[in-house]
């Protein structure tokens, strides 16, 4: 099975490989493909963006194409930056600045208030534009007030995981080896889902 992503990011692309490695998926780019059109997140929600992001890569495409919108919701922020965190700053991708303004907006509060989730959605069209199915994935931690670790992108550096039972528990997720952040990433679990999901409909047809 051919998966077009419809993302531009090359380090989620390579994010979502990794979760789908093993499988009998091979993963497109838009790049590999000749490119995608652009689409205006403009939804409410992240799984709004999703479908949107999803039918429209498939019905240009005329393949199976795989969307993903996600983001940080923080507590004290009353859930921001959440679909917005790609622009929290104002400029779209901007991680240095989004971070900043993250900082910024929790200076002086307590760690005991600075819990925040991070949320996934995904979509999966069928070639013809067709929702086939939507998955979700959170990973729930705290916002650090300094930079730890120094993978991977986004509000990572400043995102500690708190869940309990894991051994990955107290590490900030730039901290993480990518295997090991997979295993517990609000993408990670939203991708595993997608997984099984493959995987029945493959025993079933």
């Amino acid at each position: 099975m051919e998966l077009l992503i419809a993302s531009g990011n090359s380090k989620k692309l390579a994010e979502i490989e990794l979760c789908l490695s093993g499988t009998d998926v091979r993963v497109l780019s838009p790049a590999d493909i000749g490119g995608i059109p652009d689409v205006e997140e403009d939804a409410p929600t992240f799984a709004g963006n999703a479908e949107k992001k999803a039918i429209s890569a498939a019905t240009a495409s005329g393949r199976w194409a795989l969307a993903d919108d996600s983001g940080l919701e923080v507590d004290h922020l009353d859930g921001a930056p959440g679909v917005h965190s790609a622009r929290f700053a104002g400029e779209h991708g901007d991680d240095d600045a989004n971070n900043r303004r993250l900082l910024a907006d929790l200076d002086g509060v307590a760690d005991a208030e600075r819990g925040a989730r991070f949320f996934c959605a995904l979509a999966l069209a069928r070639p013809d534009g067709m929702i086939e199915a939507r998955f979700e994935g959170i990973a729930r931690g705290q916002i650090l007030e300094e930079r730890r670790g120094t993978g991977d992108f986004g509000y990572d550096p400043y995102f500690l995981f708190t869940e309990e039972g894991f051994p990955q528990t107290g590490r900030g997720f730039a901290e993480l080896e990518p295997g090991e952040k997979s295993a517990v990433s609000h993408r990670g679990r939203a991708l595993a889902a997608l997984r099984e999901y493959l995987s029945a409909s493959r025993q079933q047809s």
